[in-house]
């Protein structure tokens, strides 16, 4: 499968957006996708499809697998990810837009960087507001939930682009809606512990 100029916007979208969750298992099944030839990645992305490429990316997607899944260091883990993720989602959409125009080419990779922010930053969010539950099901279960849903979204996205960036946008909705409630349960928390035991309820809205 070859990807048309029209069809690179929805692709860029998509697997910024599963780069966010987990770079690494993005570039691994795009390598992996590309190697096997069930897709004709864009030429300039080609080399994600060597096996060397495609052996560091699984090694650390097996170590973030792992440590992605421990209260707390996952929360120092996904944060030094920051300098990771995005970077990374850039530079692959910078190699698969190459063709496009120098407007179009920049704005990709603005865009590309702006959808892998948003999407690490939800990750992280979610992350902040799970850990501190004192059982380790729910933080292994979204973590998890994360590692299939950035490999699902890669491999679609390669198949059915628009419907991929279509579940990107809707994802990205809702995590943007659900950073604000983990902000304002934060607040919340935050100016209850200031106001003291004793103080109502009411008063701490």
């Amino acid at each position: 499968m070859h990807f048309p100029v029209a069809q690179l916007v929805p692709l860029i979208i998509a697997t910024s957006f599963a780069a966010g969750l987990n770079v690494y298992a993005t570039v691994a099944t795009l390598g992996l996708l590309g190697r096997f030839h069930a897709v004709t990645l864009p030429a300039n992305l080609h080399p994600l499809q060597e096996w060397w490429v495609i052996g560091i990316a699984a090694v650390l997607f097996v170590l973030e697998l792992f440590a992605d899944k421990i209260p707390y260091f996952d929360l120092v883990w996904n944060a030094l990810h920051t300098f990771i993720r995005v970077p990374v989602a850039a530079v692959i959409a910078y190699a698969a837009s190459s063709q496009l125009s120098p407007q179009w080419h920049v704005a990709s990779v603005a865009l590309a960087s702006g959808v892998a922010l948003a999407s690490h930053t939800g990750k992280t969010a979610l992350r902040a507001g799970v850990t501190p539950s004192p059982e380790p099901f729910s933080n292994m279960a979204l973590s998890a939930s994360e590692d299939v849903l950035a490999i699902f979204l890669t491999w679609l996205a390669t198949k059915h682009p628009y419907l991929a960036a279509s579940i990107a946008i809707v994802l990205l909705i809702l995590l943007v809606l659900a950073i604000h409630w983990i902000w304002r349960m934060l607040r919340r928390m935050y100016r209850r512990l200031m106001a003291g035991p004793n103080q109502p309820e009411a008063a701490i809205q």
